[in-house]
């Protein structure tokens, strides 16, 4: 068996708390038949108003049916609703992707061209080697070193 330690309640504080709780249990009775409601004093008339029981009976069933008829349009208005938002998302993703494919053809188109720049400067330069050769009548070595064309020697 294990030994353990009983601790005793200190006599005085647990007093208090009763009669505290006491004081409190005692104030909210009295507080509850201070404000208790009085009776109620109603002048007896006829309800229903002009209307015949058959009359308020028909009124009655046309309005359920028209709930169902309210029900079924309210669920078609946020069926169209939620169909709407869905088709606006739908375009907004199209444009995005529009304007993608948009920039990647403005790019590509730039690429193209500089590629056919790249290639009439080669050419422009295979060409003016070769008429220097032709004009001068060099061997083909001394060519390359009269007219060196080349990146560096472009304007930009």
């Amino acid at each position: 068996v294990n030994p353990y330690i009983l601790i005793t309640p200190n006599e005085t504080r647990r007093n208090k708390l009763q009669q505290i709780a006491k004081k409190e249990l005692d104030d909210l009775e009295r507080w509850k038949e201070e404000h208790r409601p009085g009776p109620v004093k109603v002048v007896p008339q006829k309800l229903g108003g002009t209307e015949s029981e058959a009359q308020a009976r028909h009124k009655q069933q046309m309005m359920l049916m028209q709930s169902k008829y309210q029900q079924k349009h309210k669920r078609e208005e946020y069926l169209r609703a939620k169909k709407a938002a869905e088709e606006a998302e739908i375009m907004k993703m199209k444009a995005i992707q529009r304007e993608k494919a948009e920039r990647l053809e403005v790019k590509k188109k730039h690429q193209e061209m500089q590629r056919r720049e790249m290639f009439f400067e080669d050419q422009y330069c295979k060409t003016n080697k070769l008429l220097n050769r032709l004009d001068l009548g060099l061997p083909k070595s001394d060519s390359c070193q009269i007219a060196a064309c080349g990146p560096e020697s472009t304007a930009w």
